[in-house]
């Protein structure tokens, strides 16, 4: 498919995605497992893309392509499968391939799969860790509680990883800007905002709110912005498209571990690498300090949880 990607096109199919959970699995829960097989689809895409990239230019020079992809924004590493021979006491490699979607896609009818995907995180958070540290702990695809008993779980996560297969879902940069992506993303949780009602704004702002606050507050090129209760990251988002330059830095701090991870991946779907984002509750335990006091900002952006009685 050598033609860009429309919005709308890859809004849809990402949606159609959450056919495979609907009415089995509750949307708070299944939601998480959407997003992150975007952003594994997304960093897989990249890096597959600049991999071609680099081989077209290389040929067969493994070592030269290798030292390049060291450099990638997400390091996507090779796993070795292995078990011990009983008799020999000897390491026998079970299956080696690198820790990408596609690789999820071809052992897509494998008996352990949920395991299989669980390992391919562990892989990416642990050679990510500056960025990734913590992100995909909450969860997990081999959970028989989330997603049923081992053969309705496989057939499901079988089904997952075929819906992301869609050429509508190819992001690789040449098809899709970051900009579609992230809002994808931004779509994505809108949605399941929708289906959740009044839970939804434990993680979510709705998209004219955020914008009507971003223009409001007015942030500037050259301004900290902060939103201390950044949820999903949404008003983070649209203040930074209002400064209309990258010249600004962003920072928030979320108290719910699974939000905090949508936020933090949302910021690296719209390639805010540097945000600073924190996990742990604003005003009983701030973490956005520096020389042990209270960082300073030129912008702070917000929709506290004025409900919560504690």
């Amino acid at each position: 498919m050598s033609s860009k990607i429309d919005q709308k096109d890859i809004n849809n199919a990402a949606w159609a995605a959450c056919d495979t959970f609907r009415g089995v699995v509750d949307p708070a829960q299944y939601k998480d497992y959407i997003l992150v097989m975007l952003f594994l689809k997304y960093i897989s895409d990249v890096w597959q893309d600049h991999y071609d990239t680099y081989q077209k230019q290389y040929g067969d020079d493994d070592a030269r392509i290798l030292r390049k992809m060291e450099r990638e924004r997400f390091v996507l590493p090779v796993i070795r499968l292995t078990e011990k021979n009983r008799e020999s006491g000897q390491e026998i490699v079970l299956d080696e391939f690198p820790a990408t979607y596609y690789s999820l896609y071809e052992r897509r009818a494998a008996a352990n799969i949920g395991e299989l995907i669980n390992i391919v995180f562990d892989h990416i958070e642990e050679s990510n860790k500056a960025k990734l540290e913590g992100v995909f702990r909450n969860i997990d695809f081999n959970s028989e509680a989330n997603l049923g008993k081992t053969k309705d779980r496989n057939r499901r996560l079988k089904q997952l990883l075929e819906d992301f297969y869609k050429p509508q879902l190819n992001m690789k940069p040449s098809l899709v800007s970051e900009d579609v992506i992230g809002n994808t993303y931004i779509y994505l949780i809108e949605r399941f905002a929708s289906d959740l009602g009044k839970k939804a704004g434990e993680f979510f702002t709705p998209l004219k709110v955020t914008e009507l606050v971003a223009k409001l507050a007015s942030p500037k090129p050259g301004d900290r912005i902060c939103d201390p209760a950044c949820g999903s990251g949404g008003l983070l988002v649209q203040a930074a498209k209002v400064v209309g330059d990258r010249n600004f830095a962003l920072f928030g701090q979320e108290s719910n571990g699974s939000t905090w991870a949508l936020c933090r991946m949302n910021m690296f779907l719209h390639s805010f690498d540097s945000a600073r984002i924190e996990w742990c509750d604003t005003l009983n335990s701030p973490l956005l300090v520096e020389n042990d006091h209270l960082m300073k900002f030129n912008c702070v952006v917000a929709n506290p949880p004025f409900s919560l009685d504690k």
